[in-house]
């Protein structure tokens, strides 16, 4: 499916599911190089949705050890199902509700892709705990009520070298017989380093 050394699979080759949140490709190319995966690591994808995060880390990182964790079990079907689609072997997927599930997850993670759940603020402070020292975590932002909380709550865990990167993109696209620039939802990534 993605015979290529490099991250940026396009949308449109995942499986889908009506309403489940897909990471666009310019923001996930955004997110992996924010993570700085060492390739042996284990990262945790808390909220990880369609499973793009996964796939992509699997296929860059084929020694690293990926846990994404997701509370719908139709919507971890459809991670287990991305994984099989792209030929990935090193995903688990795991069913649960964050954070309550972390004590159950075996390997500690080095990195952490924080992508959604409920309560954000609650879940970053929990996922921290987890976090091996020298750990990175990065975390997207859609809205301001998350930017504010995630951006606070690095700060009140002492992270170190926190980055705040707003990513505009713009694709070509065809309306009509005219083509035109149309704005990918802008998003801001947050990282931040236990030292």
């Amino acid at each position: 499916m993605w015979p290529y050394k490099t991250p940026g699979i396009p949308d449109q080759l995942f499986a889908r599911l009506p309403g489940i949140p897909l990471s666009k490709r310019e923001v996930r190319i955004l997110l992996i190089s924010s993570l700085r995966m060492p390739p042996n690591s284990v990262l945790w994808d808390i909220g990880a949705g369609t499973g793009t995060i996964p796939v992509e880390i699997g296929l860059l990182c084929p020694e690293a050890k990926i846990i994404a964790v997701e509370r719908d079990e139709e919507v971890a079907g459809l991670i287990q199902k991305n994984c099989d689609l792209f030929g990935v072997k090193n995903v688990e997927v795991v069913r649960g509700n964050a954070p309550d599930c972390f004590e159950k997850l075996e390997a500690k993670p080095d990195r952490i892709c924080l992508e959604g759940g409920k309560p954000i603020g609650k879940i970053l402070e929990q996922a921290w705990e987890y976090l091996q020292p020298d750990g990175r975590i990065v975390t997207p932002a859609s809205n301001l009520e998350n930017l504010y909380t995630l951006s606070k709550g690095l700060s009140e865990l002492q992270a170190r070298n926190i980055e705040v990167v707003q990513s505009a993109v713009n694709r070509l696209e065809t309306r009509g017989i005219h083509q035109t620039f149309a704005a990918v939802d802008p998003i801001f990534i947050l990282s931040g380093e236990k030292l």
